[in-house]
């Protein structure tokens, strides 16, 4: 079975399997749990079950969006909920909710405030990326493989300093030298320059961005926004679709 079948037959357990009463003798809930398995075999024909049964979760599910992420909250039975519920026909409906609330918050980011890193007339990425961050440097490392195989991005860089202690010094550093994209590039590679440069514009640059952090509501970096899409950390398979769409439409028609 397909990972995506397991994810929307465990969605679909969440939302069936509550919505049914129980009564003390519990018949009504095994006629709700067989009515519940015949339908999504009807809908997932190549689907085996090993085992049916209803969730612990009762009562209504609300959805909140906390820092980006939709979760799932069941007030009766206290549950929280960490999933992505697909529809029957394979829509991932969490996916949409995050991608509507990221293209909401887009408001507050305001592209004159970025350090801006490749070339004009890329295909443009929002970053909100971390010096000391191990996956952002891995991020880095992805990028720069891209630009030399011909498909560079522009990356609105925002940096979120409230994770390791030395982020916001080493974001000042960057923003306070000479040449910011190279400085970048350096620092990412793993430099440890014996001290820290400081300004007051890359001080105030640093703390604007910290501001543009809370009201994006990032928690985790990277996080990135990708044609209007929330992609929350390294994930290259996402990226790389991106890239090869972009370098398509690029490409002038024969």
């Amino acid at each position: 079975m397909s990972r995506n079948a397991k994810l929307v037959a465990a969605a679909l357990l969440f939302a069936t399997a509550p919505a049914y009463a129980q009564d003390n003798s519990g018949e009504p809930l095994t006629i709700a749990a067989e009515e519940a398995q015949r339908q999504l075999h009807q809908t997932f024909t190549n689907l085996t079950f090993e085992d049916f049964g209803p969730a612990p979760v009762k009562g209504p599910i609300y959805q909140a969006i906390a820092g980006g992420r939709v979760i799932y909250y069941a007030p009766e039975s206290q549950h929280l909920l960490f999933a992505a519920v697909y529809d029957k026909n394979g829509v991932n409906l969490t996916a949409l909710a995050q991608d509507a609330s990221a293209r909401k918050r887009l408001g507050a980011v305001n592209p004159a405030e970025a350090l801006v890193i490749g070339p004009p007339g890329a295909p443009k990425v929002i970053e909100f990326t971390d010096p000391d961050c191990p996956y952002c440097q891995a991020l880095e490392r992805f990028w720069l493989a891209k630009e030399a195989e011909g498909k560079p991005v522009q990356r609105l860089v925002y940096f979120v300093s409230g994770i390791h202690p030395q982020a916001a010094a080493k974001a000042e550093h960057i923003l306070c030298s000479p040449d910011p994209q190279a400085t970048f590039k350096a620092i990412y590679a793993g430099a440890q320059p014996a001290s820290l440069r400081t300004c007051r514009a890359g001080a105030e640059k640093v703390a604007r961005d910290a501001e543009t952090v809370r009201k994006m509501g990032v928690s985790g970096t990277p996080t990135l926004f990708v044609d209007g899409k929330l992609v929350s950390g390294f994930q290259q398979a996402e990226l790389e679709a991106f890239i090869d769409a972009q370098s398509r439409k690029a490409k002038p028609s024969p």
